[in-house]
């Protein structure tokens, strides 16, 4: 793995290879906050990904950005004195960038940059950055009223279907900008890779799926969870309240912390989490372009 620049020019960049451990240690530091920027850094794809580094005094490595599918993930790590507007004119010039994501300060920063270069975005959401790292609240996982039966469980290869559905509607209300379109095949892609790689509990009541939770990033010794979704016509019924509980508890027991970001407008999920211990972190956005 690599990390280099693209725009050569600009003061402060690093030129040539980067040592990994550097890299990795900055982003160690600021884990908490960055968990799919690092998730990004440990999938490192040279063929389409880069990364882009400054120095703060005493050579010491005080910023990244790092580029993988289209997102750019600042890590700035609070350092104010970037030349963001060059970096946004040169290294970023003729990229296919469709989204910024990270702590709203970083986000921010770097969408200004684009701004003075005439590039500005179509829409994003703002959201409360909540961590978890102590053992989670010791709460009854909840009943969800008038479901009895409700069963909470990992998924097998004949969900896949219902999955995909769910994951759909999901996208449709939740991950989709305004304006824009979504796309069933990409979406099932999603659910697939999810399903592959990532950790997933599901509500059943009787033959119906009805909500799932996942994890969506693993990091160095972090999970972030996202991915929250429960159908409309079961909702206040503490089907949401009873998945997080329950997977969080399973997470937990692997010995990593728990990361996950809520919209800004539902206090509702976010009354969910700190009831099982998460605590307010930080504000984080997701910008599209």
């Amino acid at each position: 793995m690599n990390s280099y620049s693209a725009a050569g020019d600009i003061p402060g960049v690093v030129e040539g290879p980067e040592p990994v451990s550097r890299i990795a240690g900055f982003l160690q530091a600021q884990e908490p906050y960055c968990v799919a920027a690092a998730a990004r850094f440990l999938q490192w794809d040279p063929r389409q990904d880069q990364i882009w580094s400054w120095y703060a005094e005493h050579e010491r490595l005080a910023a990244v950005i790092i580029l993988s599918k289209g997102t750019l993930f600042p890590v700035f790590a609070g350092m104010q004195a970037i030349p963001l507007r060059d970096f946004a004119a040169q290294g970023l010039r003729d990229l296919p960038i469709r989204a910024i994501q990270g702590i709203r300060r970083d986000v921010a920063l770097l969408e200004d940059a684009l701004a003075w270069g005439g590039t500005f975005p179509t829409g994003g959401s703002d959201y409360d950055l909540m961590t978890l790292d102590q053992e989670p609240v010791p709460v009854e996982i909840p009943r969800p009223l008038r479901l009895p039966g409700l069963i909470l469980r990992y998924p097998d290869p004949a969900d896949t279907e219902a999955l995909f559905h769910l994951q759909a509607a999901y996208e449709l209300e939740e991950v989709v900008p305004q304006g824009g379109s979504f796309n069933p095949a990409v979406c099932r892609l999603s659910i697939d890779h999810i399903l592959a790689h990532e950790y997933l509990l599901l509500a059943q009541w009787k033959s119906q799926i009805l909500g799932k939770i996942n994890t969506n990033a693993a990091s160095f010794s972090r999970y972030q969870i996202g991915g929250v979704y429960v159908h409309p016509e079961y909702r206040r019924l503490g089907i949401a309240s009873a998945m997080a509980a329950a997977f969080v508890q399973d997470l937990r027991a692997f010995g990593r912390g728990l990361s996950l970001f809520v919209k800004k407008e539902n206090p509702a999920a976010r009354e969910v989490y700190q009831r099982i211990g998460f605590e307010r972190a930080a504000d984080y956005r997701i910008s599209y372009y």
